[in-house]
């Protein structure tokens, strides 16, 4: 089990306080330190070794943007996991932020255990991601990173709730493919829990974000990543296929799949 060093930078008192006082509780959070602007912030970040930072876009004196490019110029002082937590829905900020160097964005409301959850998914990922490093190339993307191009490319906007449902929805397929087999009786609910909701709206809410991205006509943009002609203008994929075309698209990658990446298998079983 890890120890985790955590900055909190956030200008509502009322929100740091609540998840530093979540977090504490835990034996893995051996440090939270908490920031109220993003230059004292970057002034923790240059004191000392942070695993993960925690940030709000709209800050005084120095902004979530302005700080991420900070570290960018400050390599040494940028924390091995960048989360952004903000009330802003607006793509082009979200963009900026992946670009500037994000590994995760979520958006409030959210509750600290459920920022706790992912914020140990995300060290989790990136402490096995280390571990391989040698097999892989400098630039090799993180999953979160691969799944965020795929959606930025298709269309599918981060303010929408079926974004992060379906992103959670690839991220368990692509741990456990035979989840695709599985899509009302285990993936839904195990989506619905994460985000204390029901399985019925996740599953509305991907099917939103699919039809969003049709709507907007990147059907292109879908076939491009695919490297081959699957859809139409008219012919949108159920929930099940684009999970399953996305994760096995990443698996392939990953060097765990043997099928055609034209044929992808579970794609092809037209789940729901």
């Amino acid at each position: 089990m890890s120890e985790y060093r955590v900055l909190l930078a956030d200008g509502n008192a009322a929100f740091r306080h609540s998840v530093s006082e979540f977090f504490k509780t835990d034996k893995d959070i051996i440090r939270i330190v908490e920031a109220s602007d993003g230059q004292e912030a970057l002034e923790h970040l240059r004191e000392e070794h942070f695993d993960v930072l925690i940030s709000e876009l709209v800050m005084p004196k120095l902004d979530g943007l302005d700080l991420l490019e900070a570290l960018g110029e400050e390599p040494s002082a940028k924390p091995d996991v960048v989360m952004i937590v903000s009330y802003m829905r607006n793509d082009g900020l979200l963009r900026r932020a992946f670009a500037k160097g994000a590994s995760y964005v979520m958006l409030k409301p959210v509750e600290p255990e459920y920022l706790y959850k992912r914020m140990l998914d995300l060290c989790a990922t990136n402490e096995a991601d280390a571990e391989k490093s040698a097999a892989f190339s400098p630039t090799e993307r993180t999953l979160d990173e691969k799944i965020t191009a795929v959606f930025l490319s298709v269309g599918i906007p981060a303010h929408i709730k079926g974004y992060h449902y379906l992103r959670e929805a690839i991220r368990m397929v692509f741990f456990k493919p035979e989840l695709i087999s599985h899509i009302t009786k285990e993936l839904y609910p195990g989506i619905a829990r994460r985000f204390n909701t029901s399985p019925s709206k996740v599953e509305r809410a991907i099917r939103h974000a699919i039809e969003v991205s049709w709507t907007r006509g990147k059907i292109e943009n879908v076939n491009k990543i695919f490297g081959f002609n699957i859809y139409g203008k008219n012919e949108k994929p159920t929930n099940g296929e684009f999970i399953a075309l996305v994760a096995d698209k990443l698996i392939i990658e990953d060097g765990r799949g043997g099928q055609d990446p034209a044929k992808p298998s579970a794609a092809r079983n037209g789940m729901r």
